[in-house]
């Protein structure tokens, strides 16, 4: 067999440039009616979107073209300064809280999520350990119970932010890459049910999110409260019938449907373009899943197929959960669609994540 140079998956990046270019063009309708109402002009979140994407194909292209084996040498420093900055967001001064959640630290020009990086650092520091444990992953105790340390660490930091959605993103992605790194079956079952106990007891003990399991349950139980988001969801997806209202027609972005161009952005997407839109949607993030589970079995080592699983399974699982939630599957979370949804260092860090997988795929064993 041989590694395949000097040619990426121009498949998987077709796939990346077509949800970036869907994602700016659904910001601009979504957000014309926020935007006049904030600033007096229809252009604010859009201009950013499209200074935020510039950067991302920018740090794209710069991470396509570094070598992915360059990224496992700074796994360690990468952990460290991760966990730094996650702490870093209740400082007073430095870190900002927002309608209660304190997740960004504020750098005067921009504003950092360190979950965001989190995604990144974690799942190349997994990878390189997982690499290198290959035959101490069958004992419990010396073998995944110290990478399970690190992760839950960094995980309930994030949870305290507080930012669950996120936290359950990332355990997702972390826990697929244990699967396949060949975490015995006793594990992976006992993992699996300790991780829905947890999230369980999780959304018990804090009132706002056990009012959204509830609101998810029945939300015509309070529709103008708890079950406002899915119902308005629901009611923008509904009336997009076959073919949507057409580009900039939908109704429920006109201050019905909460965070039209974020959260709810696939709402928007199948009210305006309707099942057929939501289904390209759906269908690019399936090609993005195909493209990287093809470089992940094709990787030149261990540690290259385990960044590509959790590169992938990170963007799938963050898109899956989004588009629940829109549908009304899971209850409301604070997840964002990755690159389609407004958002700034979401979609730099995405970006960056998704040029390491297409590096990975310069180098293919065929």
């Amino acid at each position: 067999m041989k590694a395949k140079r000097h040619s990426l998956d121009y498949t998987l990046l077709v796939a990346i440039l077509a949800l970036l270019c869907m994602g700016l063009v659904m910001v601009f309708s979504a957000s014309t009616s926020l935007s006049y109402t904030l600033v007096g002009h229809r252009w604010h979140f859009i201009v950013r979107q499209i200074m935020w994407t510039i950067l991302g194909v920018v740090v794209l292209y710069a991470t396509s073209r570094v070598n992915y084996r360059k990224w496992q040498s700074l796994t360690g420093l990468g952990i460290i300064c991760t966990i730094i900055l996650l702490l870093l967001v209740w400082m007073p001064g430095l870190g900002v809280t927002i309608q209660g959640s304190s997740r960004w630290i504020d750098l005067g020009i921009v504003r950092v999520q360190p979950s965001e990086i989190a995604k990144m650092t974690l799942i190349i520091w997994l990878a390189d350990r997982l690499a290198k444990r290959t035959r101490r992953l069958t004992s419990f105790v010396f073998g995944t119970l110290p990478l399970l340390a690190v992760m839950g660490f960094i995980a309930s930091l994030i949870v305290l932010q507080p930012d669950l959605g996120t936290a359950v993103a990332i355990m997702l992605a972390v826990g697929l890459m244990l699967f396949v790194a060949g975490l015995p079956w006793t594990q992976v079952l006992g993992l699996g049910g300790a991780g829905a106990a947890l999230l369980a007891w999780l959304i018990r003990i804090a009132p706002y999110r056990f009012e959204r399991y509830l609101a998810f349950l029945n939300p015509w139980k309070d529709p103008l409260d708890t079950g406002y988001q899915i119902i308005q969801s629901l009611y923008a997806i509904a009336m997009g019938g076959l073919a949507g209202r057409g580009w900039g027609g939908g109704l429920q972005k006109q201050f019905f449907l909460p965070e039209p161009h974020n959260d709810f952005i696939f709402s928007t997407i199948a009210e305006e373009l309707g099942f057929i839109g939501g289904t390209v949607v759906i269908f690019l993030f399936a090609l993005v899943a195909v493209r990287g589970v093809h470089v992940a079995m094709r990787a030149p080592d261990r540690f290259a197929a385990l960044v590509a699983v959790g590169i992938t399974g990170m963007v799938v699982s963050q898109a899956m959960i989004n588009l629940a939630v829109a549908m009304g599957a899971v209850p409301v979370t604070g997840i964002t669609l990755p690159l389609v949804s407004y958002g700034g260092a979401s979609t730099v860090v995405v970006m960056a994540s998704l040029g390491i997988l297409l590096n990975i795929s310069k180098h293919v064993i065929e």
